[in-house]
């Protein structure tokens, strides 16, 4: 492996509270989480603990209110955060911002007694969440889905199937999307499910050519009864609860990319500058240090796009065309990134004694989840000429 180790990101950060924060991050990601990265990936697994560890570190409720044991802080800080830990491990910054969108629509929608007896547990007392929305038939056109829930006095009872669910068969609780009124989207509602109650259950994760250590997995609802204290907005709202959430969970979404081009950089510079061939280091080669300024460049586009959404949110602006944008630059940039890594290392770069190509596998996801870019484009055309002709 290249002895040279990999610069800090310089970022610019609106107070030294988030520089001590960033700062407890790279700790936490030096001693705790690089040295098993690639073990435990290798593996398939999850890191539980090292969740917990998060959790009482206060890093899995940044960005909500510390009434109910968030961070209080701002997106523009949070999302440096997720980059710092997806550098170390994708499967744990992805983690975090997939436990941070399950959170969302209970801190954002939910009334005061809802976040008063559950926050506090979802944001800093060891829970994890997962995020219900897309379907076997129902993922881009998710307005579609067909998870039912129905009323029976004060309890709602909910059946059906949902798919592709990071923490599957693990998650604590889930935010599940279900139809409640009529076909569309303004019949559908969310609820709040503990993950063990009874009814829920998961079937074997998915076989995936990258984050191993993530379980995905189907999650199935038979019967499922739920209170009506856990609906959360009003009936029918749930799919523009939905949508508001995935805005937010784009930016994580992008940030976890920067990250793991971040590392991939990182690795392929730590290479070319060892590496020796006709005498000189690799990286004295005009054409391997385009490809690295070429990567470089890619990496800052990306991560002033996800800032500067952020800030627009942070500001109570709309963002969701940034979010769109920046979910499909830094993704996209990811996917580029880490394929140049492996070129650049060679026959070295498709082995696993490197991480390069472990990054390579785990960037493809990024392109898929939480609205494929090609969804991405249909929503930034959307803002720029309207809805499409039907």
């Amino acid at each position: 492996m290249p002895d040279r180790a990999p610069q800090p990101v310089d970022r610019q950060l609106p107070t030294d509270e988030a520089r001590d924060l960033i700062s407890l991050v790279r700790d936490i990601a030096q001693q705790e989480i690089t040295p098993n990265a690639a073990e435990e990936e290798d593996a398939g697994r999850f890191p539980r603990e090292l969740f917990g560890l998060l959790s009482r570190s206060g890093l899995l409720g940044l960005p909500y209110d510390s009434e109910y044991g968030g961070g209080d802080q701002p997106y523009e800080v949070y999302l440096q955060v997720l980059e710092e830990l997806a550098a170390a491990r994708l499967t744990v910054g992805l983690g975090v911002s997939v436990h941070t969108l399950a959170s969302y629509a209970l801190a954002a929608y939910g009334t005061k007694e809802q976040q008063v007896e559950h926050l506090p547990a979802m944001l800093g007392g060891g829970l994890l969440g997962a995020y219900c929305l897309s379907e076997p038939h129902s993922g881009s056109d998710a307005a579609a889905l067909r998870t039912k829930a129905v009323r029976e006095g004060d309890d709602w009872v909910i059946n059906g199937t949902k798919a592709w669910i990071t923490h599957g068969g693990i998650a604590d609780f889930c935010t599940v999307m279900a139809r409640t009124g009529e076909e569309g989207p303004r019949g559908i509602t969310a609820f709040l499910v503990p993950g063990d109650a009874p009814g829920v259950s998961a079937a074997a994760p998915e076989k995936k050519m990258g984050m191993k250590g993530s379980p995905t997995a189907q999650v199935n609802f038979d019967d499922v009864r739920v209170g009506d204290d856990r609906r959360i907005g009003e009936e029918g709202q749930g799919f523009a609860i939905a949508l508001s959430a995935l805005d937010s969970g784009r930016l994580g979404i992008a940030a976890c990319a920067v990250g793991l081009a971040q590392a991939a950089l990182d690795e392929a510079l730590a290479y070319a500058t060892q590496r020796r061939q006709f005498g000189k280091p690799i990286a004295d080669f005009q054409g391997l240090r385009f490809m690295l300024a070429d990567m470089a460049t890619q990496i800052e586009a990306g991560r002033a796009l996800y800032l500067a959404a952020a800030r627009l949110r942070d500001a109570g602006r709309p963002f969701a065309r940034q979010a769109a944008m920046a979910k499909l630059h830094c993704t996209d940039t990811a996917m580029r990134v880490t394929t140049d890594a492996v070129q650049i290392l060679g026959g070295y770069g498709y082995t696993t004694d490197f991480p390069a190509e472990r990054y390579m596998r785990e960037a493809k996801v990024l392109q898929i989840v939480e609205g494929t870019n090609q969804i991405q484009r249909m929503v930034i055309a959307r803002h720029l000429v309207g809805p499409e002709e039907r």
